[in-house]
């Protein structure tokens, strides 16, 4: 018998995610499982150098969760096996490495191999990509509604998504620079920089993408009005849109720098970052 201590976010998956983690019992019950509010504790590198050499670690919550772990551990050198239990709703980092939900995912693979993004001077790692436009803008939106709703209704990003295209979204103009070579793009609708190929519920910016090539990839989706936009956009949860190649441009490079002409609001791994105009990312 095996001892796992499981370390899950309660708010994962609108509130729904503690009930979903102690199911897990009932999958590994011939294991010995400790459940432990991860929001309640403080310090998580004690957590883990506190851990018995035969025991293991459980991460569970969602892909901001897992990204805040992974930061929070950046540089440990840890023995202990380490398994990520997907409690989200987004799921997008299960879907890059192939794993069906209600699976635990070996995360040892993963430490010390993740790129850095750089906003305002302050560096963190992320898993599964960087979102800037109109995206950051649906996080943003979405965290408004999230704080000001009366109950754990489900936000809804496509419909976001939809009104900021056609009325409340504005493009903007950018500069982006990949492994020292920069380019200008006019009316600049989305321009996030992928680890993994999925980001935003499902969708595929870069298609070709993968992690095991050591580098990122960046879309820039440009140079179109608001109507061709909204047409073309759906296609990228089918990674379709490479096909519109005069508005879709997509580099692969080390390190990228993506510069907007006005503060936008940004997402790294789900996570919203307000009034931004500029991020690096570094592999």
């Amino acid at each position: 018998m095996a001892t796992y201590k499981v370390l899950y976010n309660p708010l994962s998956n609108n509130g729904k995610a503690e009930a979903e983690v102690k199911s897990l019992s009932n999958k590994m019950e011939n294991n010995e499982l400790i459940f432990t509010d991860i929001t309640k504790i403080d310090d998580i590198k004690a957590v883990i150098n506190d851990l018995k050499e035969d025991e293991k670690l459980i991460i569970s919550g969602g892909d901001g969760t897992l990204n805040h772990f992974l930061n929070d551990i950046d540089g440990m050198d840890i023995k202990n096996e380490v398994f990520f239990y997907s409690t989200g709703s987004g799921n997008d980092f299960l879907r890059s490495v192939g794993i069906e939900k209600g699976n635990l995912v070996s995360l040892n693979q993963f430490f010390g191999k993740l790129p850095t993004v750089i906003i305002n001077g302050k560096e963190q790692k992320f898993i599964d990509g960087i979102g800037f436009g109109i995206d950051g803008y649906c996080c943003e939106v979405g965290d408004d509604m999230r704080e000001n709703a009366s109950n754990n209704k489900p936000i809804n990003y496509t419909s976001i998504a939809i009104k900021g295209l056609l009325f409340h979204f504005k493009p903007v103009n950018a500069k982006v620079t990949v492994d020292g070579k920069t380019e200008s793009f006019s009316r600049v609708w989305l321009a996030p920089t992928m680890f993994g190929r999925f980001y935003g519920g499902g969708m595929i910016p870069t298609p070709d993408q993968r992690r095991e090539d050591g580098t990122v990839s960046t879309l820039v989706y440009h140079n179109c009005g608001k109507i061709k936009a909204l047409m073309v956009f759906p296609n990228i949860f089918k990674g379709e849109h490479v096909k519109e190649t005069k508005i879709v441009k997509i580099f692969k490079g080390h390190e990228v720098t993506v510069e907007f002409d006005r503060p936008t609001a940004l997402q790294i791994d789900g996570e919203t970052v307000r009034n931004v105009t500029s991020y690096t990312v570094k592999i």
